[in-house]
């Protein structure tokens, strides 16, 4: 075998391997080893299970009906999401227990038992009844990392209106797309919000979208800032406390059809134009339960915190639905992690005693190039279980939140999933997984996953798809069901293409590539711009990098590597050798980056993505494309005028 045939394989042929504690072990929600095999076996009977023990007006007829492209799960029946959330903890010890435990980025708190979380939707709910909101009606949300944004959705899934949640972070333009696309009747806001000790305009950028969509006949605006916002528009805005405070406590849950539509999410797509992805109630709640309860392995004690904004799918499935149905206290924090000072996170999980933490691969690296020093001052023993979402994790990245982070006695859940899957696809369940650094193992009991070549036959290393149906995935795209059919079903026909490089190893765990576009092909050899990463970041100056192909006459690519060094490391004139050097001793000489680009920060969406996209025009000289989903426009600005200069 030749380098270039095992080049895939050397990074991730990691033989570090943590079997799952004793003691978690035994007392783990999922701890039978004979899952995989019995949901193998019954896969519809599996899922059946977990919505059992769930709430239904009016059971099942069906489990599923498929008629590709399109799913029905549980035929016939009617449940109500925001029932399951809260109604069905009331009549026991959860109606005292903390549903929320909020901290605003100020520091200011508050915390919402289940009742009292009962009472606010109930009252936000005949709210958006009186102003004329009804099911089926599309209602935008565009708000901070407040609880009433988690009310609103509860208060749309109780009435069936379907909720869009906007990131409180996108452009006015960008939310106007959104609100046209959905043709949505309504727009929930607020005044402000608050990050990096900066007031967040959302009322000002609202009134600047509302100007271009003609669809929206009321705006209900939540006072989170109080001072300064822009003035309230007669007939057509409303503040919400004067909404609720007229509004009875309670307010029923509507029964719902099984396939009736929860909520759109918008998210970007290879044409430009924002997709609107439609999930809907019962199968999508039941998949939110079923991970919630095996990966996170939730106790009645615990507080669970997942930072991801709700804006995001991860925050609306482990943030709100997924904890809340687990009758679980989940914590939500407004802020930045660097705000006022780099050990934000740390000081929120020893002031909380958090017990289950869910972040990203990137907010990772950035922990670790900030320094092992500021996590060893707060106690974080009340953690039990790690998890990361969002992108590959490098084993590295890994090795040191289950060090530092972890203590090296948490488990940690290394989890695949789409805003398009509605839940998690690929993960340990950690009393059951021996963990590898840089793999998400097995995928979840009923979940039929693959990785196939170019022409849909199963091999050891190419694209990630999907064999079957599951519980929470995407029901089209929002008023472009050919699209729909077209990106996910026609690539291989009678499988869901995920659109990720994969790779699977002899035990049959799954090693995320990243995207099929981050996959490079040098000299006719396919690269995997995720392992060249962390061939870069396994080096200990290295905090972060990004991969990039650049177009190359005779190679057709040449390898670009943009890398943020660790604390106060210098960028030293031999550097780029001994990085290029490291990589070709990890790898091998084909993954040699040919340039290697210095850069004190990345450029990243909101969400926490690079935008390898924008370092690919940055590199061809090409002019920028989009960067309205840019955290910080300015590193990309930064770059372009620095790129060129000597190394």
């Amino acid at each position: 075998m030749d380098e270039t045939e095992f080049c895939l394989d050397i990074l991730l042929k990691e033989d570090r391997v943590f079997p799952p504690p004793k003691k978690f072990q035994e007392q783990a929600n999922a701890r039978d080893p004979g899952v995989y095999e019995q949901a193998a076996r019954d896969r519809l009977g599996f899922w059946e299970s977990f919505a059992r023990e769930l709430h239904w007006f009016r059971p099942w007829d069906r489990v599923l009906e498929w008629k590709l492209p399109d799913a029905r799960w549980f035929v016939g029946g009617q449940t109500n999401l925001s029932a399951n959330c809260l109604d069905r903890h009331l009549a026991g010890p959860r109606r005292d227990k903390l549903a929320i435990l909020w901290e605003g980025e100020p520091g200011d708190k508050r915390t919402l038992t289940y009742a009292q979380l009962h009472r606010e939707v109930c009252r936000f709910a005949n709210g958006l009844k009186e102003i004329g909101v009804g099911k089926g009606d599309r209602v935008t949300l565009y708000m901070p990392m407040v609880p009433e944004l988690a009310i609103a959705m509860l208060s749309c899934a109780r009435i069936g209106a379907v909720h869009s949640v906007v990131f409180g972070g996108f452009s006015a333009e960008a939310l106007r797309d959104r609100l046209n696309d959905s043709k949505s009747k309504a727009l929930v806001t607020a005044d402000g919000g608050w990050r990096r000790g900066g007031v967040v305009p959302l009322k000002k950028s609202a009134d600047e979208a509302l100007e271009g969509a003609p669809t929206v006949e009321r705006v209900v605006v939540f006072q989170r800032i109080g001072a300064d916002a822009p003035p309230m528009k007669p007939g057509r805005d409303l503040w919400w406390h004067e909404l609720v405070a007229r509004q009875p406590d309670l307010c029923d849950a509507e029964p719902l059809d099984s396939e009736t539509m929860l909520y759109l999410l918008y998210t970007s797509g290879t044409t430009g134009k924002p997709k609107g992805i439609v999930h809907t109630t019962g199968g999508y709640m039941t998949g939110c339960y079923a991970t919630m309860k095996w990966i996170f392995d939730i106790k009645e004690e615990d507080i669970f915190w997942c930072t991801a904004d709700i804006g995001w799918v991860t925050g609306h499935s482990y943030v709100v639905y997924g904890p809340l149905l687990n009758g679980a206290t989940t914590l939500m924090y407004e802020g930045a992690p660097d705000h006022p000072a780099k050990d934000r996170f740390w000081e929120i999980i020893e002031k909380y005693r958090v017990n289950i933490f869910y972040t990203a691969p990137t907010a990772i690296r950035a922990f670790m190039k900030w320094g092992e020093e500021l996590p060893k001052k707060h106690d974080l023993s009340s953690l039990r279980l790690l998890g990361s979402v969002g992108e590959p994790i490098n084993p590295e990245a890994w090795m040191w939140y289950h060090r530092v982070i972890g203590g090296g006695r948490c488990p940690v859940v290394d989890t695949w999933w789409q805003t398009e899957t509605g839940h998690i696809l690929i993960s340990p369940l950690p009393g059951l997984t021996d963990l590898t650094p840089g793999s998400a193992t097995r995928a979840f009991p009923g979940i039929e996953a693959d990785v196939v070549d170019d022409q849909g036959k199963s091999t050891e290393s190419g694209y990630l798809v999907i064999r079957s149906p599951w519980p929470g995935m995407m029901r089209g795209i929002y008023g472009d069901p050919e699209r729909y059919k077209a990106q996910y079903w026609e690539k291989f026909p009678g499988l869901y293409f995920a659109g990720d490089g994969c790779r699977k190893d002899s035990r049959g765990y799954f090693w995320l590539l990243g995207r099929v576009d981050d996959v490079l092909k040098v000299s006719g050899h396919r690269l995997s711009t995720m392992e060249i990463e962390s061939a870069l970041v396994d080096h200990p100056s290295v905090a972060e990098s990004a991969v990039i192909g650049k177009p190359h006459e005779i190679k057709e690519n040449s390898v670009v590597a943009f890398v943020t060094l660790k604390g106060n490391v210098q960028a030293a004139a031999g550097l780029p050798d001994e990085l290029k050097a490291h990589v070709v001793k990890k790898i091998g000489s084909i993954a040699r980056p040919d340039e290697i680009i210095f850069t004190a920060e990345l450029p990243k969406t909101r969400s926490g993505k690079i935008m390898r996209r924008l370092l690919r025009d940055i590199a061809e000289g090409k002019a920028l494309g989009d960067t309205t989903t840019l955290a910080d426009a300015a590193v990309v600005q930064s770059l372009k005028e620095k790129y060129g200069e000597p190394e």
